[in-house]
């Protein structure tokens, strides 16, 4: 039985039914009627009784004749839960919710959950790898370590800031230009007479090839991949309107090649123009004319196109300098755009009607059917943009995670460490303040303790004043131990009421 205000000797059952509330401001709790009122009538005059365990005062969660325990330290025989494992918890309030207001972290006595852990992982990568002044003024070796950590902040600020600045470039089309040889040749082969064997007709063959100039990487672009369309125009006086034109496209289904050939019969020469249609990635258009002036671009991209454009708007100010949205055109953009003002929203879409597809690439060549010269070769060199090899090699760099497991346990090791070193200055610093003043430390260290058991407790009063017997001897006592000993006759009469389904005058 517990005292008001006092700390209660041992848990209540859960099955036990709750003590109706009294008539007073002072409840007392006990096991049961009988033996509460037997332990009333024995104690002398002005004593509460305290129960079986009144000869000696003892704390929640300690066994008897335990001492406080050291900080850091358990009481208890081996495998006992340490202190405050065993206290009362606060009725309603979960133990999640009394963890946080302890002062000293309690030895774990389950596996925390996963989430628990992943949090805890977090708060640990966090945390700061700084040591203490105070441990740098008493190791001065330390600040080789403090100089190794600012310049590791260093580094990874600028790894950091590159990989953005990596992440940003990858964004934007990588290329650069590069030299395609075209290889542009033809063979005759001439009739054969009937006793010989072979084609009787005479006919010719050209083929179209390439290749890249200085090409070093290791996997070959196939010529085909370089362009959008080839049209070889033929002489139409020779094949006619229907024969005259060989025509090849790019679909999603094409499959690449190394060049082209086209055979056709003939025993004269014959003048033919090629087309070339380069396949731009991203894609490129022609500017009118009257813009492409203005703006000082021919074959753009439309992304540089409306940078451009904008430049253009900014440098001239034709931005609307009340209304942001609209633009006020100049004589140029009125004969351009046939408007006087438009808004920037409407610039892509009267764009549109101003871009063109590039120019293709013409070349004039003669097809050769001198018997004498079996094979005649032309060779021309154009400009093509390829992806240029850094792009790959940032992409790899981005995506590596060669060191980041290595480094990951580095930074693992080096928290624990400095937690490490904070556990071992406070326990030095907890040692030398005892050694200092040993009588002023327990007397501290003790008023320590009492708060945090009280906070653990959730106790009401003050547990000192009410383990001497002078606090019973006050006049509320008598008061108290009567309206105590009223309340459990109250009890036990309706108890007999409901089971005998009378009620006693």
């Amino acid at each position: 039985m517990a005292g008001r205000g006092a700390f209660p000797l041992s848990p209540l059952p859960s099955a036990a039914a709750p003590p109706p509330p009294g008539p007073g401001p002072a409840i007392l709790r006990g096991p049961s009627p009988a033996p509460a009122a037997a332990a009333a009538a024995a104690a002398p005059p002005g004593y509460r009784p305290m129960g079986p365990a009144a000869a000696q005062y003892q704390r929640p969660g300690m066994p008897p004749g335990s001492r406080m325990p050291m900080a850091g330290l358990q009481v208890g025989p081996p495998g006992a839960p340490p202190y405050g494992a065993a206290s009362p918890m606060r009725p309603g309030l979960p133990q999640s919710m009394m963890d946080p207001f302890r002062k000293r972290l309690l030895t774990p006595q389950a596996q925390p959950p996963l989430a628990t852990q992943r949090r805890g992982v977090k708060r640990r990568k966090m945390a700061d790898k700084v040591l203490p002044q105070r441990i740098r003024e008493l190791v001065p070796e330390s600040q080789a370590y403090m100089d190794l950590l600012a310049f590791e902040r260093k580094l990874d600020q600028t790894i950091a800031r590159k990989r953005m600045e990596i992440q940003e470039a990858i964004k934007k089309p990588l290329t650069q230009k590069r030299k395609l040889r075209i290889y542009i040749s033809n063979t005759f082969t001439p009739a054969k007479e009937e006793g010989e064997g072979g084609e009787r007709v005479a006919s010719w063959e050209l083929r179209v090839e390439g290749k890249l100039l200085e090409d070093l990487s290791k996997q070959k672009r196939k010529f085909s991949s370089f362009f959008k369309s080839l049209v070889i125009e033929l002489d139409k006086e020779l094949y006619g309107p229907d024969n005259h034109l060989v025509e090849w496209h790019r679909l999603p289904t094409t499959q690449e090649t190394d060049g082209f050939q086209v055979k056709r019969p003939g025993d004269v020469n014959v003048k033919c123009t090629l087309l070339l249609m380069l396949d731009h990635q991203p894609p490129q258009y022609k500017l009118d004319p009257r813009l492409a002036r203005l703006l000082g671009v021919h074959t753009q991209t439309r992304a540089s196109i409306m940078q451009a454009l904008w430049l253009y708007i900014k440098h001239n100010k034709l931005q609307d300098s009340h209304e942001k949205e609209y633009i006020n055109c100049n004589r140029y953009f009125r004969q351009i755009f046939n408007c006087i003002r438009m808004r920037f929203s409407e610039i892509p879409m009267k764009l549109a009607g101003l871009l063109q597809h590039p120019d293709p690439i013409i070349i004039n060549h003669t097809i050769s059917v001198d018997p004498n010269d079996q094979k005649k070769t032309a060779c021309y060199d154009i400009d093509v943009e390829v992806d240029d090899p850094l792009k790959a090699q940032m992409s790899n760099f981005l995506a590596s995670t060669t060191n980041q497991q290595e480094i990951a346990s580095l930074d693992a090791k080096i928290h624990e460490t400095i937690e490490s070193i904070n556990q071992l200055k406070t326990q030095r610093d907890f040692m030398l303040s005892f050694s200092n003043n040993p009588q002023d430390f327990i007397q501290e260290w003790i008023k320590s303790q009492r708060r945090d058991l009280k906070i653990i407790t959730d106790v009401i009063g003050n547990p000192e004043e009410e383990r001497r017997a002078e606090f019973y001897q006050q006049p509320w006592a008598q008061e108290a131990v009567g309206r105590h000993i009223f309340a459990k006759v109250q009890q036990r009469r309706q108890e007999l009421e409901q089971v005998l389904g009378i009620r006693l005058t």
